[in-house]
């Protein structure tokens, strides 16, 4: 299983999965053109993608959604029932193609199983997603505010995890942006700093079982408000702190705000 990030930052997401023969496209946030590209570099044909998975209906996740829609024609459409009725795009995707699904749903396509969880941002209905396929485990988690125990629980396990890292504290707190924006994203229904990242990785790796290292791609950085140098810095500077090793404990990769990021590689021994 593999996960290619097209461009991740607070201005647009979307990334593409491959998995068991399928593919499926998490997030739809930048340009339907854009996206068409990746899946052309990656060899994939937009008829063969399986599903569409959406994580809530702000733009910078959804507004490729209709002709993202109309160009995989064979893909299903999965978002929560909130995320459709508050993204208006949604209106202009067949009925048909539309699942909703809800907080702790299973979705199965063929050897995959889909799990969802729920995040704690300012949207309607989000949702994180956890792709499971030959015995590998994937989790995706950005615009979220906190990590509760329930968004834990659905990712302690994972051996990839796209992880938000959104902005360095002091850039947002001494940056332009006015004071109820800077609030809102420090809010518990906001975005997660490179700190407290950093806070979560070390804690999953000190309860990791797996023998194997953890593959991380930090995502969904603030152009404004970090760097990619300082949220990599701050999340190793921890890790290293906390006794763990770059190559045996964890790999490391952050995804571009624009242009293909694939998650890091194992080694064969």
């Amino acid at each position: 299983m593999e996960i290619i990030s097209v461009g991740s930052s607070s201005s647009g997401n979307a990334y593409i999965i491959k998995a068991d023969g399928h593919v499926l496209i998490l997030d739809v946030g930048l340009t339907a053109r854009s996206i068409n590209e990746a899946l052309a570099e990656l060899g994939v044909k937009p008829e063969d993608v399986d599903a569409v998975l959406i994580t809530h209906e702000h733009a910078d996740h959804v507004k490729s959604i209709r002709a993202v829609a109309r160009k995989c024609s064979n893909a299903t459409v999965f978002a929560s029932r909130g995320t459709i009725l508050h993204a208006p795009a949604f209106s202009h995707v067949e009925e048909s193609r539309i699942c909703p699904v809800g907080e702790g749903e299973i979705i199965e396509i063929e050897g995959l199983t889909i799990s969802t969880f729920p995040l704690s941002h300012d949207a309607a209905e989000p949702l994180g997603f956890a792709v499971e396929s030959g015995g590998e485990k994937l989790a995706v988690v950005t615009d979220t505010g906190i990590i509760t125990d329930e968004i834990y629980e659905a990712i302690r396990d994972a051996d990839m995890l796209v992880f938000e890292s959104n902005h360095d504290v002091d850039m947002l707190l001494f940056g332009e942006y006015p004071y109820p924006l800077k609030v809102r994203i420090k809010s518990d229904l906001g975005h997660l700093s490179n700190d407290y990242a950093a806070e979560v990785l070390t804690r999953i790796l000190a309860e990791r079982e797996s023998d194997s290292p953890l593959r991380i791609m930090l995502a969904h950085l603030s152009f404004h408000n970090n760097m990619p140098l300082f949220a990599r810095q701050t999340i190793e500077d921890a890790l290293v702190a906390a006794g763990f090793h770059r190559g045996t404990d964890y790999l490391l990769e952050v995804a571009a705000r624009e242009g293909l990021t694939s998650m890091p590689v194992l080694r064969e021994e």
